[in-house]
């Protein structure tokens, strides 16, 4: 991981390959690369720095080419090195780059260091591109397929050899890879995200779990694995090309000092594009079999990671008071490697920003080996890998998110979610339409109402200079807050590199408490409803310690500020929506910290976009 562009054409292709990347800069990354086919040899740039300092290189040493492959690189083996950035060279002879993880890498060295190749990285990628070398008989294709059945683990590769120009080949199991048509001239590209081709090419393939490509002027073809291990066998195939627009334009920063304050601010168009054209309340709104399936279900099971996997913590609260179905959150990594009880009645629904999520894709697929038919997605990406996957559908309408912290695609899902609970609810009978009006009218409202949220910006930046010379942080909520408290901590830690941690307030005196003083803060979430009197005890227990509160409360809460409690007021109360909203105050505040610490807001050290490896 995390991002591949690769090209063959009868022109110049390293610019592509290089604003290919440069449109891949949203996913993280901590080094780059680009490989080209140049005079009969293998040539390549690499830089442990931004694309545009790789690009700066590339000029300098006149780097260019017809064929060719660009790499980002997020780091699982091997350091941050520029021997350990791809592409990876095999005897100057076969150039690789590879999003994933080959989990039988060390049993391959050995096995090819016995054969006589030296490794110049720690990387499990540059074994590919020795096995790869090491099957080659003067076919690239023949040689790719012979080696990737002896992979165990997750890879989508882009690979050429000196001897054959104008050919590259790729293949993908488990990682994301797209083939892009040319429209002109003949070339060809594949890249791990559409976004890559934006101005190159709308005519996209996507590749399907065990495909080979084979990329030349004027032609390509895929074949389909067949079987599994060494004894798989391969077919040729058609894949529909399908007509996708990646524009780039919602990729510029516009007066915003980041992608991730622009992106907190578009979060009232993102809601009233997600909500666009829903009038009434109807399960057809997830696909034409949904009432059906929401008829036949009697549970829900919501799997997802990070920041989704909160959005699903959030809907069980609406799922279960308002729908009245039993709903269990798991994390996607974990739900795989349990023993769990299935339930064939229940209704999977997986949550992803980008629909590539390794984890959840493959605790989906692991849900649906146990029997467990009924799925569903809310993602933000219609032509992603868990849409196919899935047989029902909510596309949120976030537009494309940039910053790695991800903001506009959590309250997008959140709106996806209460509509599931809404057309769910109707299903099962518990939603008069008085009930439907009124909801759909709160709804409609959303995008005001965030309106106003943003206006307490200024507030919030002035509690941002307290935080900045803060270490740790305590987050507190209850109830469907709980959640949003989380994601708060979760988004402070991500960007600012404050330690934080939230809890449910009744949590307190039960071991959290033993860390509040004087230098803890305490965000506390804080919305008037049922629980608020007994957050308010929560409240005076951190008071009581000498700890320090600011507090995000509703009107009608009766929260003052006073020395040691700080008070930001929210303008309205909003029900069973209030999550949506309590959200957004918590964004500004770690941003505006991270902003005053002087991280890198939308690169987080350590941090990926699009996380396709497990």
């Amino acid at each position: 991981m995390c991002g591949i562009v690769a090209a063959v054409a009868q022109r110049n292709i390293v610019p592509i390959l290089v604003e290919g990347l440069k449109r891949l800069e949203y996913r993280g990354y901590d080094s780059c690369g680009v490989a080209v086919h140049q005079d009969g040899v293998l040539r390549r740039a690499r830089s442990t720095s931004r694309v545009a300092e790789l690009d700066a290189l590339i000029a300098e040493d006149k780097v260019e080419g017809f064929t060719g492959i660009a790499h980002t690189r997020w780091a699982t083996h091997g350091a941050p090195a520029v021997h350990n950035a791809h592409p990876h060279f095999s005897r100057d002879r076969i150039a690789l780059v590879h999003n994933g993880i080959i989990e039988n890498h060390d049993e391959l060295r050995t096995e090819l260091q016995g054969k006589g190749y030296v490794f110049s990285s720690q990387t499990d990628t540059e074994v590919i591109a020795h096995l790869v070398d090491h099957y080659y008989d003067g076919d690239l294709f023949a040689a790719v397929k012979l080696a990737i059945v002896r992979l165990h683990g997750a890879y989508a590769i882009a690979v050429f050899c000196r001897d054959e120009p104008h050919r590259v080949v790729g293949a993908r199991a488990g990682s994301p890879l797209i083939l892009g048509v040319g429209e002109s001239g003949g070339e060809n590209f594949l890249a791990s995200d559409a976004m890559a081709l934006a101005g190159v090419t709308s005519q996209i393939v996507y590749l399907e779990e065990g495909d080979v490509v084979d990329l030349q002027v004027g032609k390509y073809w895929i074949e389909a694995r067949q079987g599994t291990g060494e004894t798989a066998s391969y077919a040729r195939i058609e894949r529909p090309v399908r007509t996708v627009y990646a524009h780039s334009g919602a990729a510029e920063l516009g007066p915003y000092r980041h992608f991730m304050q622009k992106e907190i601010f578009e979060q009232p168009r993102a809601i009233g594009d997600t909500l666009e054209g829903v009038v009434r309340i109807t399960p057809e709104l997830f696909g034409s079999d949904a009432g059906k399936v929401f008829k036949d279900i009697d549970s829900v099971l919501i799997l997802a990671c990070g920041t989704s996997y909160y959005a699903g913590c959030t809907a069980k609260y609406w799922l279960e008071s308002i729908a009245g179905i039993s709903t269990q959150v798991e994390i996607a990594s974990e739900y795989r490697y349990r023993d769990s009880v299935p339930n064939p009645r229940a209704l999977v629904v997986t949550i992803s920003q980008s629909g590539e999520t390794a984890d959840t894709i493959a605790a989906l697929k692991h849900a649906r080996s146990l029997g467990m038919e009924h799925t569903l997605t809310i993602c933000n990406v219609a032509t992603s890998a868990m849409v196919r996957e899935c047989k029902l559908a909510y596309i949120t309408r976030a537009g494309i998110e940039i910053g790695v912290a991800s903001t506009k695609a959590f309250s997008t899902q959140l709106a996806g979610l209460f509509l599931l609970t809404l057309a769910i609810a109707q299903v099962r009978g518990r939603l008069s339409d008085a009930q439907e009006a009124d909801y759909i009218r709160a709804m409609r409202h959303l995008p005001t109402a965030l309106q106003a949220v943003l206006a307490l910006e200024p507030q919030v930046i002035a509690w941002s200079q307290d935080f900045a010379r803060k270490e740790n942080a305590l987050f507190l909520g209850r109830g469907m807050h709980y959640p949003i408290a989380l994601e708060g901590a979760l988004k402070l830690k991500e960007i600012s590199y404050i330690h934080a941690e939230a809890y449910p307030a009744g949590e307190l005196k039960h071991g959290p408490l033993a860390l509040v003083d004087a230098n803890m803060p305490v965000v506390t979430v804080a919305p008037n409803d049922v629980l608020v009197d007994k957050l308010k005890s929560n409240m005076q227990e951190v008071r009581a310690r000498g700890g320090e509160l600011y507090v995000f409360a509703d009107a009608g809460s009766r929260i003052t500020s006073e020395p040691g409690v700080h008070v930001i007021r929210m303008p309205e109360h909003y029900g069973a929506l209030s999550p949506i909203l309590h959200v957004v105050p918590l964004q500004l505040l770690a941003y505006h910290t991270a902003c005053a610490r002087g991280t890198d807001v939308d690169k987080p050290r350590n941090l990926a976009k699009s996380v396709t490896v497990e």
